[in-house]
């Protein structure tokens, strides 16, 4: 399999056109094996996030299959393309990146200037996800409620509708692709902890806390969704 090297300035869907047109081609053959992740990224060039972000795009398009703890494999014709859903969709280290720099300056503002109900808010909606973590180990919803409490607190209804587009990227077919891959029971208990200490910070009213605790969930965040296919689930 000859791969070119690609740019690393250059998005996922850039890496993902070169694998598919040698899928296309007929170059690698169906049911085969492609190489490990980290000869994949060296052979083009690129860093694993990328390389794993065109990954799942190509899973989500019924190109390859990628079975953790196995490999990655070209998919048998015949299976149905689902690119029309990706034309718009941000890659997931892009919107972690992208919320790492927004919502720790919504969690700065939401301690300096959040209401005394819109910290109530902030707080029933924290409680309302560790009761939702004890149901599920990914309560998605829940978590979404709780930040869109920090955006709403900021006072500023521009941040708001960032941090909501933001999510409607995180809860789309590509980020969610990645994340089921690296679920795990203990993820839930381990976003609750990290949450609690933005809420610590922002009922304090401390707003370099709370931007560094939240700069610290997105960092645990991108963590996960870069561990090892192999490392997922345990």
């Amino acid at each position: 399999m000859r791969l070119q090297a690609v740019e690393p300035r250059r998005l996922y869907r850039q890496i993902a056109d070169q694998i598919r047109i040698r899928i296309g081609n007929g170059e690698v053959a169906p049911g085969a094996r492609l190489p490990a992740e980290r000869d994949l990224a060296r052979q083009l060039g690129v860093s694993r996030p990328s390389l794993r972000e065109a990954l799942i795009a190509l899973e989500v398009e019924g190109l390859l299959d990628v079975r953790v703890g196995s490999g990655i494999y070209v998919a048998q014709p015949g299976a149905r393309g689902r690119g029309a859903e990706l034309a718009d969709a941000s890659g997931p280290f892009e919107v972690i990146r992208a919320r790492w720099l927004i919502e720790s300056e919504c969690a700065a503002l939401a301690a300096g200037h959040a209401s005394a109900a819109q910290r109530r808010a902030i707080r029933k909606a924290h409680a309302h996800m560790l009761k939702e973590a004890k149901r599920h180990h990914n309560p998605l919803d829940a978590d979404r409620a709780f930040h869109m409490r920090i955006a709403e607190a900021t006072g500023n209804s521009a941040l708001e509708l960032v941090v909501q587009t933001l999510w409607d990227q995180r809860m789309g077919p590509l980020y969610r692709a990645l994340e089921v891959k690296l679920e795990y029971p203990a993820m839930a208990a381990e976003t609750v902890t990290e949450h609690q200490a933005i809420v610590n910070a922002i009922l304090e009213r401390d707003p370099r806390a709370a931007r560094s605790a939240m700069r610290r969930h997105m960092d645990m965040t991108r963590k996960r969704y870069s561990k090892e296919w192999k490392e997922a689930g345990k």
